[in-house]
């Protein structure tokens, strides 16, 4: 193979509402975390396992003011885009590293009905009550329609 590729694709829950950035070019870009989630059995004990992984996506420009527009904590997206890393100096003059996924197309795949719930179950933080495992919250499957 000659060529290299990049190209990373996801479907996870959106863990932050779109942080926005404007420049003063006219220019600007979002930024927001998603998690996405394996769950399986561990066959020696049967206990269930879920491991959450969290990754950063940044969106630039029209696509950046659609996320902030219609995207919210909880929602489900499919984000396309590629890998890229950044160096930076923290305050102690350290190097510091951030990979994020430089998103080049998305997908809004909760419906408005499940997005308006999310945005409802956000406004009021439930707290976990004692014993109860904290977990991140799950969307149901449903059949509806996608938005559009």
């Amino acid at each position: 193979m000659a060529g290299t590729l990049n190209k990373v694709m996801l479907i996870g829950n959106l863990g932050d509402a779109v942080k926005m950035h404007y420049f003063e070019g006219g220019g600007c870009v979002g930024r927001f975390p998603i998690a996405t989630s394996e769950t399986y059995t561990n066959k020696q004990t049967n206990e269930r396992i879920t491991n959450t992984e969290w990754h950063n996506i940044v969106v630039r420009n029209k696509g950046a003011e659609i996320c902030e527009k219609y995207l919210s904590k909880g929602d489900k997206v499919y984000i396309e885009g590629r890998l890229k890393t950044r160096k930076w100096t923290d305050d102690r003059g350290n190097d510091r590293y951030s990979t994020e996924i430089q998103c080049t197309d998305f997908t809004f795949l909760s419906t408005k009905k499940e997005s308006e719930a999310n945005a409802a179950n956000n406004a009021a933080p439930v707290t976990p009550s004692v014993g109860e495992p904290s977990s991140e919250p799950t969307i149901p499957e449903e059949d509806d329609d996608l938005p559009f």
